[in-house]
């Protein structure tokens, strides 16, 4: 364990954000025994232009002009900074060296901004942990000068185009230049391997008291006329994620199972076939607080994903709400999932291995089966996630 170090957090995500963040996770771990920064992204000129009625924005804004304190006390030994500074919108620009060179000068701003608050607190020979900010803390190793700076890989970035446009050069450099990077997934700590040989695999934590205290009373009402074995997908149902084509031709090729999907859809999930099968139904957006209750009323979890760049790096939390809960899973199979998940769970990637493990999934459910699960989800937990984080910083302190 890492005991009375400060560490500065900067990241994709501010402490603001209402849905859950990784990163935020770590930091009130982290700040069980260190005194912690959280630093949101600074904001950005598109940003102020766009959102001037937009609280989050407004909030920003006052900060900048001095209007409101930016730093503030979240616990006895967490903080959380709000920039007092804009940064320049300049992911569009094409011309590389230009971007370059502008990056830099945001990066200037935002680590005066970031060495103000910490001067502040008396923050000396502290931990630089980057949670995927390639572009606007790419030189703070360089500018702050910590102790340690650590890149936190939890997604594959480089599948989305924002991100690639610049960071296909500037990741491996910022994974290069760390002293050490820790990933959620085996996928992820491979690929920063590949720049930086001290990159470790270090799992995931999940929140899950929720799901493991939930105890099945009744279904919820508007299940209750659902007939037969339920299949069921809680989280958002978002095309180019999940595997459309592999759902419809589940639905299609037994119909005495009830399809069950929880969650916001997109576009394409709205224009899909699904919506003509009798067998499929979509519940809509759920308060998280309910989510346990419709799991619990699942004969079988599904993870359809689409493997593709954007998805087979990830580690995926519904998996562990849905084992939390002792609930037999079937998911697409990757890498990662064959690695860490294949003991307790029922892998496969195409329609006809789908059908056969649905299948075999009813047929063995059981409650040893079901206990080894919830105990298997159990073990992820963030007080082991950081530990892993712990040994890898012990090794380079």
């Amino acid at each position: 364990m890492i005991t009375g170090r400060d560490i500065i957090i900067v990241g994709q995500q501010p402490w603001d954000i209402e849905i859950g963040s990784n990163c935020k996770n770590i930091a009130l771990e982290f700040s069980k025994h260190n005194r912690v920064l959280y630093v949101n992204a600074a904001l950005d000129r598109v940003s102020l232009l766009k959102g001037s009625t937009d609280p989050k924005v407004i909030k920003r804004k006052r900060v900048i002009q001095h209007q409101e304190a930016g730093l503030i006390q979240i616990s006895e030994r967490l903080w959380n900074l709000y920039p007092d500074t804009i940064v320049e919108s300049i992911n569009w620009i094409s011309f590389h060296a230009l971007f370059k060179l502008l990056n830099r000068m945001n990066n200037q701003r935002f680590a005066k901004s970031i060495m103000k608050a910490a001067n502040a607190l008396g923050f000396s020979d502290f931990i630089l942990f980057n949670d995927n900010d390639m572009f606007r803390s790419f030189h703070l190793k360089q500018l702050l000068k910590p102790q340690l700076s650590i890149y936190y890989s939890r997604d594959f970035m480089l599948a989305v185009d924002y991100w690639k446009r610049h960071g296909e050069q500037l990741e491996p450099q910022l994974i290069a230049d760390s002293d050490i990077c820790v990933a959620n997934s085996t996928y992820l700590a491979d690929y920063c391997r590949q720049y930086n040989p001290h990159s470790y695999y270090v799992g995931q934590g999940c929140e899950l008291d929720l799901f493991m205290a939930y105890e099945q009373a009744s279904l919820p009402v508007d299940m209750q006329n659902i007939p037969g074995i339920k299949i069921g997908y809680v989280g958002a149902l978002i095309g180019l994620r999940l595997d459309i084509e592999l759902l419809v031709n589940i639905a299609k090729a037994n119909p005495s199972w009830s399809m069950v999907l929880v969650g916001p859809e997109d576009d394409l999930f709205k224009s899909s076939e699904l919506h003509q099968l009798k067998n499929v139904y979509f519940l809509g957006s759920k308060p998280p607080s309910s989510l346990p209750k419709y799991i619990g009323a699942f004969d079988i979890c599904l993870n359809p994903q689409v493997v593709s760049p954007v998805t087979i790096g990830n580690y995926p939390r519904k998996i562990d709400e849905y084992l939390a809960m002792g609930k037999p899973v079937v998911a697409t199979s990757t890498p990662f999932m064959e690695a860490v998940f294949s003991e307790h769970t029922y892998l496969g990637n195409d329609v006809q291995t789908y059908l056969q493990l649905i299948e075999k999934a009813i047929n063995e459910n059981d409650v040893s089966k079901a206990n080894a699960r919830k105990a298997f989800a159990a073990s992820h937990t963030w007080e082991n996630s950081v530990a892993e984080i712990y040994k890898a910083i012990e090794k380079h302190i």
